[in-house]
């Protein structure tokens, strides 16, 4: 190692120039008086006196001020690093403790040219969803993340699949990977977002093809996803038609996903059974802290299931009738609605049962 580099080091354990020309002569005097040190730093011996304190506080040096006159020695370096390993080492658990509670959310945007990488990106956003993923996939390639798409509907992942390239009208066996699935004869570019937070987007030749040409794009960032999840369900999800639809959940049950909550409610809504909403979340139009209504659910707008009904594409919406007012509740996000939902509880209204 040449002498720059050894100064730059030690710069980085905040030593300014002059106290590097100081400790490096040092090192190559072994032990001098501060005389001899200034003369040989080109320092005056005033500021060697001053240097020497600060350099034996930080254990580089020390100064044997008991004779006269007083002498300054370099400490042994497998000292000096076993002095600055153990400080770093006390300041590790702190600055993880710090960095753990201000760590910013990842934004990564990654341009993904082949692929390969593109399905084990698939793979990877499917088995790290905990409540939504939304994908669209050419049919003939559905195999490859299959086991994947089953493993998360079997952990209650809300799926929505959509696969492109295929005749709707056949048996396309989608029995268990995906809530609701619809076909379009069409290829579509190949899209997968999870959890709102985290999405691919790749051209159909990329997934068709691995000498393509093509690039894929994936990110993660919570400000774009949903505008992916908008294009799925405003321009993709309405031309497809619907094959597959899950059986009723047993009830009561209980939705983090809004989406998840509203299929299940539109499900036994259909199926005859009247079902209530116990909604923690907050009212949208005011700034109101979280509360709750509890209420039966009188109407469902929206755009999962065919018949759709909702007012606009990515509107999916529970009307709930309580006893101080009937509210249309809506997911993360909501803004023409009239209240917020963060967390939803279905079940059974016994009571109208018994009245019906």
């Amino acid at each position: 190692m040449d002498d720059p580099t050894l100064s730059d080091l030690l710069r980085q354990f905040g030593l300014s120039d002059k106290e590097v020309d100081t400790y490096l002569t040092l090192l190559e005097h072994g032990e001098a008086k501060a005389s001899t040190i200034a003369e040989a730093a080109g320092v005056s011996k005033r500021y060697v006196y001053s240097i020497s304190e600060k350099l034996e506080e930080r254990g580089f040096v020390s100064v044997n001020d008991h004779v006269v006159p007083t002498t300054i020695r370099a400490n042994p370096p497998e000292a000096v690093i076993e002095t600055l390993s153990g400080n770093l080492d006390q300041m590790r658990p702190e600055l993880e403790a710090r960095y753990s509670q201000a760590a910013p959310q990842s934004d990564e945007f990654e341009v993904v040219k082949s692929r390969v990488t593109v399905i084990k990106r698939i793979k990877s956003l499917i088995g790290g969803a905990e409540n939504e993923l939304s994908l669209s996939i050419p049919y003939e390639h559905l195999p490859e993340v299959a086991d994947e798409l089953r493993e998360a509907v079997d952990r209650d992942v809300f799926v929505l699949l959509v696969v492109t390239g295929v005749d709707p009208l056949v048996d396309l066996e989608l029995d268990g990977v995906a809530s609701v699935a619809r076909a379009w004869r069409e290829l579509m570019p190949t899209m997968v977002t999870a959890d709102r937070i985290s999405s691919l987007i790749a051209p159909t030749e990329m997934i068709s093809r691995s000498n393509s040409g093509k690039q894929a794009i994936a990110f993660t960032q919570e400000q774009l996803s949903p505008v992916m999840v908008g294009s799925f369900f405003g321009n993709y999800w309405p031309s497809a038609t619907e094959v597959y639809v899950t059986e009723p959940g047993d009830l009561p049950g209980t939705y983090t996903d809004f989406r998840s909550a509203v299929l299940q409610a539109t499900l036994h809504l259909r199926a005859g059974f009247p079902v209530s909403a116990r909604i923690r979340g907050r009212p949208v139009h005011s700034d109101s802290e979280t509360t709750e209504i509890d209420g039966r659910i009188v109407e469902v707008r929206q755009g999962l299931l065919s018949p759709i009904n909702n007012d606009f594409p990515v509107q999916n919406a529970l009307v709930v009738e309580t006893d101080d007012g009937t509210y249309m509740v809506g997911g993360s996000g909501a803004f023409v609605e009239d209240f917020e939902a963060e967390a939803v509880e279905l079940y059974v209204d016994e009571d109208a049962e018994t009245e019906e």
